[in-house]
């Protein structure tokens, strides 16, 4: 099997974002984009994906879909929807990082992380600083922020992060941004990237695509 060949089975299979799973309905806009952001502060955390996506859920499920949302709820009501998220072991540390960095956004961005990517451009590095501004969000959360926003930040694109680079090379794909991107073809570069971040993971994808060779 070219590299090719199993760059396109691996999307085919596994090319879902981890904001679809949220139910992030993903575009340049204020909700989306806090969404994410609150997905990514939860999936940079030592907790399975699935438990970040399914907290994530649930927090949007209470309500807390805005910065301004986020921060008139109360800490236990966020702890409350952790909880319900499965988010425990980390839940009442995060509730607290959310509302700071609700009214964080709310204080110097009015809410809105479009003016975030303005002030920084389409620099990653620069993008990647400011997120990290946010408490919560480290080096892991920003990869995963810009790892995902790409599809509606094209000048982001490509970007790939290291939990992306580990899948590829579990996969026998290069571990090169830049080889990488020579293979998306006409995939979309974020849910390659979510692919290759499923094959880090989980054992199973790999084994799963030799499988089917």
């Amino acid at each position: 099997m070219t590299d090719r060949e199993t760059v396109d089975r691996l999307v085919r299979a596994h090319g879902r974002t981890y904001a679809v799973d949220a139910g992030i309905r993903l575009r340049d806009s204020p909700g989306p984009l806090y969404q994410l952001l609150v997905l990514s502060e939860l999936a940079s955390t030592r907790i399975r994906a699935e438990v970040a996506v399914a907290a994530a859920r649930a927090l949007f499920a209470a309500g807390m879909r805005s910065p301004e949302r986020m921060r008139e709820t109360s800490w236990q009501q966020r702890v409350d929807a952790l909880g319900e998220g499965g988010y425990r072991r980390y839940d009442e540390s995060t509730a607290t990082r959310l509302g700071d960095g609700a009214q964080l956004l709310l204080d110097r961005w009015k809410g809105d992380l479009r003016a975030l990517h303005r002030e920084a451009g389409d620099s990653v590095d620069a993008l990647a600083r400011a997120l990290q501004e946010f408490p919560g969000i480290g080096p892991a959360g920003a990869d995963i922020f810009l790892r995902e926003v790409q599809g509606v930040w094209p000048g982001v694109a490509p970007y790939f992060g290291a939990k992306a680079l580990q899948g590829a090379d579990r996969l026998g794909l290069p571990a090169d941004p830049a080889a990488l991107t020579r293979l998306i073809g006409r995939h979309d570069p974020a849910a390659f990237a979510a692919a290759l971040v499923r094959a880090a993971l989980h054992k199973d994808v790999a084994e799963g695509l030799r499988a089917s060779n």
